[in-house]
């Protein structure tokens, strides 16, 4: 994608009613349709989706490919991307206005900052696909299930909130197991290896751009579900 292409989209992304992005560090204040600033933490349901169904995170959500397939599916239940790309989310925002997908909304932040635009228990469910696994060890902290997010995780998780990690990375997938093994947290669904058998949650079978590449190469996917034990 050339600079000129990514300027657009950049400023496309001021025009969709349902992209919202945060430009100033630290400050709860996002920006949103043709740049207007609105304060939503706590206010998702009510003054953006207009309605009080449960709402599911996606993080680290890229194009929005997997929100948008689970928005499909349940209507009755909203759906919020959250990345810092801003040429990725503005695929995702013109994909929902052109299925006219109410149900999805996306924010552009960086995770670490999730806890200024939402209130304790305002979610119900997150959701992380093919994350970066940060391989490197001095990068662990930065995984999405390393414990330093699980506390911002528990903080916004409704009681009974799930976490779903979807990943082809095996170090990745094993580190994570070790910070649920530590932290005491409760294991629902473990698969080293989803698609031998049946599915071990009928919502895997949305495949996003990457899984498809990565299918092709023949690489493994696992998952793992768990609940967050108190912190």
């Amino acid at each position: 994608m050339t600079r000129r292409n990514k300027l657009l989209k950049f400023t496309e992304n001021l025009t969709f009613p349902n992209l919202y992005q945060s430009f100033t560090y630290g400050s709860e204040v996002l920006t949103g349709y043709q740049g207007a600033e609105k304060v939503l933490a706590g206010k998702w349901a009510t003054e953006h989706f207009k309605n009080d169904q449960p709402i599911t995170l996606e993080l680290a959500c890229g194009r929005g490919e997997y929100c948008i397939g689970l928005a499909e599916r349940y209507p009755e239940r909203n759906f919020i991307g959250v990345d810092i790309k801003g040429a990725r989310l503005w695929r995702g925002a013109v994909n929902c206005l052109e299925k006219d997908l109410t149900n999805v909304a996306f924010l552009r932040t960086k995770i670490e900052s999730l806890g200024l635009f939402f209130k304790p228990e305002e979610i119900a469910e997150i959701w992380i696909t093919f994350p970066d696994p940060f391989l490197k060890d001095s990068k662990y902290n930065r995984r999405l299930t390393s414990p330093n997010f699980l506390k911002t995780y528990k903080s916004l998780l409704q009681k009974g909130g799930k976490i779903n990690l979807k990943t082809d990375s095996a170090p990745f997938f094993e580190h994570t197991l070790e910070v649920i093994g530590e932290g005491k947290h409760e294991i629902l669904i473990k698969s080293h290896n989803i698609y031998e058998g049946d599915l071990p949650h009928p919502d895997l079978d949305i495949l996003t751009f990457y899984e498809r590449m990565h299918l092709k190469d023949e690489r493994i996917i696992q998952f793992v579900q768990y609940g967050l034990s108190d912190l």
